[in-house]
Parts: C-alpha cells; sequence; structure tokens
C-alpha cells in the first residue's frame, strides 16, 4: 500500500522575503539565545482570534517547524488548524508595521484587523 511522502505535504506556512528579512533582523538583534519566532493565536478582539508572534528557545513537543528562506518559524500545535496554509508577510507601510498573515481559513474580520475568525 503507497503512503503519501511528507515531501508533498504542503506547508503549514509560506514566509515571503519581506517577512525572512524581518525574521533575520530580528535574529541578528536579539540578546537572548533564540531559534526563531512562534506562531500562536490567541483569544482576543471582538472578532476572536489574534496572531501572537513571540521568540521562541527551543521547539516545545508537537510544534510545527518551518524553514523558509534561511528562517525558522515554529507553529504553536494548537494553532495549526487555524493557520494551515497561510502566508507570513512583513509590511511596513504609513498605515501598519508588523507581521501581517494572508490566511485561507479566514471567515472574517473585525472593522480594525486586530482580529478574526474561521
Amino acid at each position: 500500500m503507497a503512503t503519501a511522502s511528507t515531501a508533498s505535504l504542503p506547508k503549514a506556512l509560506s514566509i515571503t522575503d519581506a517577512a525572512a528579512e524581518r525574521v533575520r533582523l530580528l535574529m541578528s538583534k536579539a540578546t537572548d539565545d533564540y531559534i526563531g519566532l512562534r506562531i500562536g493565536v490567541k483569544a482576543k478582539g471582538c472578532s476572536g482570534l489574534s496572531y501572537d508572534v513571540q521568540y521562541a528557545k527551543e521547539k516545545m513537543k508537537f510544534d510545527e517547524v518551518v524553514v523558509d528562506k534561511g528562517v525558522t518559524v515554529l507553529i504553536d500545535p494548537a494553532a495549526v488548524m487555524f493557520l494551515l496554509g497561510s502566508e507570513m508577510d512583513y509590511v511596513d507601510d504609513k498605515f501598519q508595521t508588523g507581521f501581517v498573515f494572508k490566511n485561507p481559513n479566514e471567515k472574517g474580520r473585525c472593522g480594525c484587523g486586530e482580529s478574526f475568525h474561521v
């Protein structure tokens, strides 16, 4: 019986060049020994969920590890189902500065854009 190769599975998260560049910059300025960033979701805002980005010192049990464009991003296991297929970008313009997520699982966002629901 044939089994699917893990190489054929889609990444849980893709990272744009801008996001990878920002992660590299953050890691180069970090004052501690971090291995990358950890992405999660928290109950927050008027739509229910908000993206949470933190430094990661170590891989936690069941973290999804994404290595793309030379950077490491860990996804909290409780957030994988909300982030599957998302793209992590970094935007710096007159309206916002920070990581943004293009998430195909989102069904809606609040008016200010701080939170989303699936």
